[in-house]
């Protein structure tokens, strides 16, 4: 069942305004954009228009406002001004021949000052679909990968990390060894105080992008508070213990666009970084089943953005995911913008140059809507329309390749972020939907 949640109401706002980025937090200034489609979906031909409002301290303020619009992520095709009376006026945004999202990008000077906003409205989205095909071999590759990876065997280290332990939860860092090179991934591992064996169902959260430490480890500790044990993992095997500003130096020495770990040999498949990453779900997998704790049933994958990406990976991949939830999936038709169309993270396109033919032959091997085709979990995912970091064209080219058991929470008025009202709801739609 599709849930929609559509809701401008200040006080809400002023409520999330830290995690807004569409409202900027304590901010004089305030954009309000209302489709009169209120759920911001319309059909193709349909014309899509747009009550535009602008306050100061809540004060309708009448100014020039210029815009632009284009297909979601791509260049403006039409640009137009729009004097505000009131604080209101109306534009008109056309409509799309084929399925997809249009952005309205708006802009404002004020008191010297600019001010930004945007919005995106939908077109038949149910029947987007990924540019991304699938290679003939894909299983047959993912699946000797992940044999050659159990040609060594099961090894980790755990230690107790007694400053994430609380009254009702005990931490652990554990290392797994991912393979014969001994490359290996650290983890924060959270259990219910005094976990009965075989009374557990287990969770694993992949990271989003970038090389850094796992950030506030406590902050979904209600997992473990409601029974389950809950792996918080990294990628990069880098001591989440380092200082951050060992974690920044490194990220500046290997983190940018012209070296970045999601571009190293990109143009081999056998050979590209992201290989390691998408089997080290797998290998958390099997250290979180082997626990005397776990129930033997119940196996959750969870994460956002590249975490959420990472979890369709191992949901497609691995029989024993029970449950996928995601945020907003990353990495999803990264080749698409190589033929004029809307791409996913890492947005690959602002790289000249990267789009070559062993690119495009490796990119459909590291692509989550092929992974997504082999999802067979129960599926709950979540996006916003106005994301540019993972836009909602290449979330519905996902949703819509699910062929699972699924159910979605559309949020369109969010950007890359997630509030913690639906954070917990992950959870409590876990609990509800387990095995037994």
């Amino acid at each position: 069942m599709k849930k929609l949640i559509f809701c401008i109401v200040w006080a809400w706002l002023l409520a999330i305004g830290c995690y807004a980025e569409n409202y900027p937090y304590r901010s004089d200034y305030l954009w309000v954009t209302v489709p009169d489609h209120a759920e911001w979906l319309y059909q193709v031909g349909e014309r899509a228009h747009v009550e535009v409002q602008f306050y100061k301290y809540g004060i309708p303020i009448d100014c020039s406002v210029t815009y632009e619009i284009g297909d979601d992520m791509l260049s403006a095709d039409a640009k137009g001004k729009l004097t505000l009376k009131n604080g209101r006026g109306i534009v008109d945004m056309g409509t799309r021949k084929k399925p997809g999202f249009r952005d309205l990008r708006l802009t404002a000077t004020v008191d010297g000052k600019v001010y930004r906003h945007h919005i995106k409205v939908g077109f038949s989205v149910d029947k987007i679909e990924p540019y991304t095909k699938e290679p003939a071999d894909f299983m047959d590759f993912w699946h000797n990968e992940i044999a050659e990876m159990r040609k060594t065997p099961l090894y980790y280290t755990k230690e107790l990390a007694k400053e994430y332990c609380t009254d009702k939860v005990d931490c652990y860092l554990v290392k797994v060894q991912l393979n014969s090179q001994r490359q290996s991934v650290y983890a924060y591992l959270f259990y219910p105080k005094q976990a009965a064996k075989g009374a557990c169902p287990v969770v694993l959260c992949p990271p989003g992008a970038g090389i850094k430490t796992i950030k506030d480890p406590l902050r979904h500790k209600y997992y473990a508070e409601n029974g389950f044990i809950r792996m918080e993992m990294e990628i990069h095997g880098l001591d989440p213990r380092l200082p951050k500003a060992t974690f920044d130096d490194i990220s500046r020495a290997f983190g940018g666009k012209e070296n970045g770990y999601l571009q190293n040999n990109i143009d081999s498949r056998d050979r590209y970084y992201m290989k390691r990453v998408y089997l080290s779900p797998i290998r958390c997998i099997d250290l979180l089943t082997c626990l005397p704790e776990w129930d033997g049933r119940n196996v959750v994958v969870q994460g956002g953005s590249q975490g959420g990406a990472l979890s369709i990976v191992a949901a497609g991949l691995d029989s024993r995911v029970t449950q996928c939830i995601v945020n907003h999936p990353a990495l999803s038709d990264m080749a698409a913008y190589a033929v004029g169309l809307t791409g996913g993270y890492p947005h690959l396109c602002n790289i000249p140059g990267i789009y070559t033919e062993d690119v495009l032959k490796t990119l459909p091997y590291y692509d989550v809507v092929n992974f997504a085709r082999h999802v067979k979990a129960k599926t709950y995912m979540t996006w916003g329309y106005n994301d540019d970091t993972c836009p909602p064209t290449t979330s519905y080219a996902v949703w819509n390749t699910l062929k699972c058991e699924k159910e979605a929470l559309l949020t369109p008025i969010n950007e890359h972020w997630t509030s913690e009202a639906t954070e917990y709801g992950h959870m409590e739609w876990a609990k509800a939907h387990l095995e037994h």
